[in-house]
């Protein structure tokens, strides 16, 4: 039989197992054009939780009583493609089965020559390319500009500061543990971290931007995020990555910015990675000479079992994991 891992009901709040169950189906079967996949290793990321609520977004809802899906490493174990053989290793978006099948089309071989195969779900796969078109194309970061980071120990903030230091600029870095404030100065380089548990942000920001901010990548929203806004230059631009502060706090509110905007002529966009879809392979190309240059590095958090998904996936909310947070499910035939 076949493990899968169903929303069975929508959280209102912080998700827990309540809302999630691990179901037995019989093993699926391709047909022309498709491969069957054994997953290896799958990625949890914050916005699957907006996947969970059914209300309007960019990306359709996960259904109830089906399985969740997301991206993840697989290999192939029957094949009636010619484009992928017994054996590839091959990405993609995959749904949380031990045993899927996916259409040919939906799926790319990863490339060992540039780094380990978990690269492609890591800094060589949505979190890098997230961190790459962000950074670059709104946050348009300069030399000698201040570059701040909510979420900066994670998979995509962890990127976006190495991408600020390539680029001249002096980074702050927010982050919520010793260990994730060592890991930033210690290791990315990264000129001044601070740890929002134990520190008065405000105060902190004002002393690590003397000469205020003009880029902030923010992941995280909230509290961090208000604590920014009053020290943006003129023309600032703010990249709004994610809120992972907000996902499960229905309704939440803060103060009003729109008059720090206009004093400061900031820019402030949204975006998710798929907007850049086009522009992928520049990416890439960028990301993987970076990381043969020695210019970017990573981290990865990986747990093993696959019934130890949905607790992965929780501790997202709780700042558990450094870097990329994956789970291996199987070692390669």
């Amino acid at each position: 039989m076949n493990r899968e891992i169903h929303l069975v009901k929508r959280p209102e709040a912080t998700p827990t197992h309540e809302h999630l169950n691990i179901v037995e189906q019989s093993n699926p079967k391709p047909e022309e054009g498709e491969v069957l996949l054994r997953t290896l290793y799958v990625s949890v990321d914050p916005y699957m939780r907006g996947r969970m609520s059914d209300a309007k977004s960019y990306i359709e809802p996960f259904q109830l009583n089906e399985p969740i899906s997301g991206g993840a490493i697989a290999q192939v174990t029957e094949s009636r493609s010619e484009q992928f053989n017994q054996g590839d290793i091959v990405t993609g978006a995959l749904e949380w089965k031990e045993y899927s099948v996916a259409d040919e089309k939906s799926l790319r071989k990863v490339d060992p020559s540039l780094g380990p195969v978990t690269t492609s779900l890591g800094i060589l796969g949505m979190p890098g390319l997230t961190a790459y078109f962000g950074l670059i194309d709104i946050g348009a970061p300069k030399e000698g500009e201040t570059l701040v980071v909510s979420g900066a120990a994670g998979a995509v903030g962890s990127a976006v500061v190495q991408i600020g230091k390539i680029y001249g600029c002096r980074v702050v870095g927010i982050a919520g543990t010793k260990e994730k404030t060592r890991y930033l100065t210690d290791e990315l380089g990264v000129d001044v971290v601070i740890n929002y548990k134990n520190e008065n942000v405000a105060q902190a920001l004002e002393e690590a931007c003397p000469n205020g901010v003009d880029v902030y990548f923010d992941n995280v929203g909230g509290d961090i995020s208000d604590s920014v806004y009053p020290l943006l230059n003129k023309f600032a631009r703010i990249v709004q990555c994610g809120a992972i502060s907000s996902y499960n706090t229905p309704n939440d509110q803060g103060p009003r910015i729109h008059m720090q905007l206009i004093k400061s002529s900031a820019l402030v966009k949204g975006f998710t990675v798929g907007d850049y879809q086009e522009r992928f392979s520049e990416g890439f190309q960028h990301l993987s000479k970076w990381l043969q240059e020695g210019k970017l590095t990573y981290e990865e958090t990986i747990v093993e079992g696959f019934d130890q998904i949905p607790d992965a996936f929780f501790g997202l909310f709780k700042g558990e994991n450094l870097g990329k947070q994956l789970v291996k499910v199987a070692d390669p035939e």
